[in-house]
C-alpha cells in the first residue's frame, strides 16, 4: 500500500503522511513545513517575463537553455539576464496541453553533446504526438542544427491534454521519457501502443533488444512500461540505481513510482483519484493483483510537474531528497526515503510565494533553480 499525503483543509502548512507497511493499521506522521526544517533558505527572482518556462538544462555553469510551451527555446545568461531566442525548431503543435515540451543535456561516447526535446508534433486530421527529438547547439549562431526526430509516438490524437513529458538518461546509454493518456483512458491498458507508457530507447533513437516487449510480442517494443496517466516526472536516480516517476493523478491520486521494466503501474483500472464529475472513484480499485501499486500518493492533487534528486552542497542535509515541483500545489514537495527506498518524510518549500513551480533543476554549487508558470525563473539558496 502506498503512503498517502493529505493536506488538512484547516490549516495551509499542516497535513498529515499515513505511511503503510505490512501491519493492517497505517501509522501517522505530521508533516513538516519548511520553517521546521534543519536548513533555512531564502528565495530570489532571477529572470522574469518568460513565459511558461516548461523545461530547462544547463549549457555550462552560467547559461541555461530553456523551453517555453508555446513554442520558442531560449539561452539564458545568468550574468546579464539576456534571454536570446535560438532557431531552428520545427513545426510545434501549440494547444491546450501540448507544444513545446522538456529538454535535456546529454553527452555520448563521442564527446558529442545533445539536447533531447519532447513537443507535440502536428500529425494529419487535427491529431498530435508527443515526439522525441535531439539536436546540437550552436552558442554563437543562436541556433540548433542536426535536428533529429527519434520518436514520432504512436500516440496520434485530436486531444489537447495528458502528452507527459519528461526526459532522463540512465548510466548505460538509454534514453527514458514519458507520454500520457492523451485523455483517453482506454490507452492506459492498451499495450499495442505508446500512450500511458514509459518508453525506453537507446540515446540514438533505436530499440533497446532487452526492452520487455521485444521478444514477447505482449507490448509496444518501446515500452518500459504501462498503465500511465500522465507522467511529468521523470528522473533516473544515479546513486540508487533507480528511475523514478510522479504522474497526475485525476481529481486526487498523483502518484510516486519506481518504474520496472514490463510492470503495469494500473491507469485506469487502479487510481485513488475521484472523478472530476461526482465524488465516485476512478477505476475498479485501488489495488489489484498484478498491478505495481504507488509508492506514495497525494490527495488532494499537488499537481506535480516535475522531479529532481538533489545533490549538492548548498543544502547538504537534503542530499538524496526528491524534489518535485507543484502547480496546483504551489510549492516544491521535498520527500525524503529510508534504506529501503520508502518515502520518509514530506516539506513543503517555497508556499509563501504561491506559484505554480513548472520544473526544478539542480545548479552550480547545489543551488536549486525553478520554473513558474507566471513566467519567472527563482534561485533557492541557503541563508
Amino acid at each position: 500500500m502506498p503512503m498517502l499525503s493529505l493536506l488538512s483543509q484547516c490549516k495551509r502548512y499542516s497535513s498529515l503522511l499515513l505511511f503503510s507497511s505490512i501491519a493492517a493499521f497505517p501509522s501517522i506522521a505530521n508533516t513538516q513545513d519548511a520553517s521546521e526544517n534543519q536548513q533555512n533558505y531564502t528565495t530570489k527572482i532571477v529572470a522574469n517575463n518568460l513565459g511558461v518556462i516548461w523545461g530547462m538544462d544547463w549549457v555550462d555553469t552560467n547559461h541555461l537553455l530553456m523551453t517555453e510551451r508555446n513554442g520558442h527555446v531560449y539561452l539564458l545568461d545568468l550574468t546579464t539576464k539576456q534571454k536570446s531566442e535560438i532557431s531552428g525548431l520545427p513545426d510545434i503543435k501549440v494547444s491546450g496541453q501540448g507544444g513545446l515540451l522538456d529538454v535535456a543535456r546529454y553527452t555520448d561516447s563521442n564527446k558529442q553533446t545533445w539536447f533531447y526535446f519532447t513537443y507535440v508534433k502536428p500529425l494529419q486530421n487535427g491529431n498530435s504526438a508527443t515526439t522525441l527529438a535531439r539536436a546540437q547547439l550552436d552558442i554563437n549562431k543562436k541556433a540548433l542544427t542536426q535536428w533529429q526526430d527519434l520518436l514520432v509516438t504512436d500516440s496520434a490524437d485530436d486531444s489537447s491534454k495528458h502528452f507527459g513529458s519528461r526526459i532522463t538518461f540512465n548510466d548505460t546509454g538509454h534514453v527514458f521519457f514519458g507520454v500520457g493518456d492523451r485523455g483517453n483512458r482506454d490507452n492506459g491498458q492498451n499495450m499495442d501502443n505508446q500512450a500511458a507508457s514509459i518508453l525506453r530507447l537507446n540515446v540514438d533513437g533505436s530499440i533497446p533488444q532487452d526492452n520487455p516487449f521485444v521478444e514477447n510480442k505482449q507490448g509496444n517494443p518501446a515500452v518500459w512500461s504501462f498503465g500511465h496517466r500522465n507522467p511529468q516526472g521523470l528522473v533516473f536516480d544515479q546513486n540508487r540505481k533507480i528511475l523514478w516517476e510522479v504522474e497526475h493523478g485525476p481529481r486526487g491520486g498523483d502518484e510516486i513510482n519506481i518504474i520496472k521494466p514490463g510492470l503495469n503501474y494500473g491507469w485506469a483500472k487502479t487510481s485513488h483519484g475521484k472523478e472530476y464529475w461526482n465524488p465516485l472513484d476512478v477505476g475498479e480499485a485501488k489495488t489489484l493483483p498484478g498491478i505495481e501499486p504507488p509508492l506514495m500518493v497525494y490527495i488532494p492533487s499537488i499537481a506535480p510537474s516535475s522531479a529532481v534528486i538533489y545533490h549538492g552542497e548548498a543544502f547538504s542535509s537534503w542530499n538524496g531528497n526528491m524534489l518535485i515541483g507543484a502547480l496546483a500545489g504551489t510549492h516544491i514537495n521535498m520527500v525524503s526515503f529510508d534504506e529501503q527506498n520508502q518515502p520518509k518524510d514530506e516539506v513543503r518549500l517555497v508556499e509563501d510565494l504561491n506559484e505554480r513551480v513548472r520544473d526544478v533543476i539542480i545548479g552550480n554549487k547545489g543551488l536549486i533553480y525553478f520554473s513558474t508558470d507566471s513566467g519567472k525563473l527563482y534561485q533557492l539558496i541557503p541563508k
